[in-house]
């Protein structure tokens, strides 16, 4: 019995190791980027093991293959009108997915950060067919097990945030996000959101924001969770606002975090590193969230590297964890 629960409690920890690995992002929206196959070295020699792309490029495919990094795959939103067509996703999955067998894919993420209250607007009543249809063609190509569907969300859905166990989406969200929840738990496929602390005002309290803070800042006062840190905050409020549209068991991947070294308030080298290391360090480890505990939270650092064509603000372009020329730009640990 005793070599029994021996053999358990290995068999845990590796779990946890697995799912404890940190993934990071790979945009490609700059100039003097590597190759690429070069950029999967880079992720190879520095023991990345996940990464996430916006869109089926290629080159990249190719030089994923035989690789074994898992990758989340999106559906730029300019393409989910096509995919409303079933037969147009059942050539999308092909083409991009079946046609490279020796690809890790992990998620496909069908749209990224949709909302009815901005430019992107127009992608809404799109997202949810394009996913089941996408669906329906992995399903016909029995990988359902092994390839979920999704979409990437943001914090900009809630309406409330504040105090985390009120998280809410907005009243003009509610209807575009709860039968994609609905999907969501159907398929037993988790969430995707990009959970930003930089974009929280970080610089009324910058410790509360790099996990610096000393000890509790912010007690919920419906439950007595406390808070030392604004990201599990931020992803508490994401997990409240599903549970009140039937999503309460619908798992969040963090599917982009990251902070800026340049171009913006708090936006620092220094700031930046603090913050990537101490992601890491708490999505990897087994303490969760208040409301969600003992458990890692599977995360995607935004991003691989600096990408100066970015639109938006300047920050918007300082990202990266490496530069251009694949020097890093701090010093991290991913595995």
């Amino acid at each position: 019995m005793a070599t029994m629960l021996i053999i358990l409690g290995l068999l845990m920890s590796l779990l946890v190791s697995i799912d404890a690995q940190v993934g990071v992002c790979y945009g490609r929206v700059g100039d003097g980027l590597p190759s690429q196959q070069d950029v999967v070295n880079l992720y190879r020699r520095n023991g990345i093991t996940r990464m996430r792309i916006y869109g089926p490029d290629q080159a990249t495919l190719q030089a994923l293959k035989g690789t074994n990094i898992e990758l989340m795959i999106g559906v730029p939103n300019d393409a989910l009108q096509s995919l409303n067509d079933q037969g147009a996703a059942n050539t999308w999955v092909r083409n991009n997915i079946q046609n490279y067998p020796d690809v890790n894919f992990k998620y496909i993420a069908v749209g990224n950060e949709v909302d009815p209250n901005n430019g992107d607007s127009r992608f809404v009543n799109f997202v949810l067919p394009a996913m089941q249809n996408v669906q329906n063609a992995i399903n016909a190509a029995g990988l359902r097990n092994q390839i979920k569907v999704s979409t990437a969300t943001y914090t900009g859905l809630l309406g409330v945030s504040y105090p985390p166990s009120n998280g809410a989406f907005r009243n003009n969200v509610q209807g575009f996000m709860e039968p994609i929840i609905r999907f969501l738990a159907g398929n037993n496929s988790p969430m995707l959101a990009n959970i930003y602390p930089y974009f929280a005002n970080p610089s009324s309290n910058l410790p509360y924001a790099l996990f610096t803070a000393p000890g509790t800042v912010v007690t919920d006062p419906n439950n007595g969770l406390q808070y030392s840190n604004i990201f599990d905050a931020m992803l508490d409020a994401h997990y409240a606002a599903q549970a009140r549209l039937g999503g309460g068991n619908v798992q969040i991947v963090v599917s982009e975090s990251g902070w800026p070294s340049a171009g913006g308030n708090a936006a620092t080298v220094d700031n930046a590193g603090t913050y990537y290391r101490n992601l890491i360090r708490h999505v990897r480890g087994t303490t969760g969230t208040p409301a969600k505990p003992g458990r890692s939270i599977e995360t995607y650092l935004f991003a691989m590297f600096d990408e100066n064509r970015k639109p938006g603000e300047e920050s918007e372009k300082h990202f990266g964890v490496f530069s251009p020329d694949q020097r890093p730009k701090y010093q991290l640990s991913f595995n």
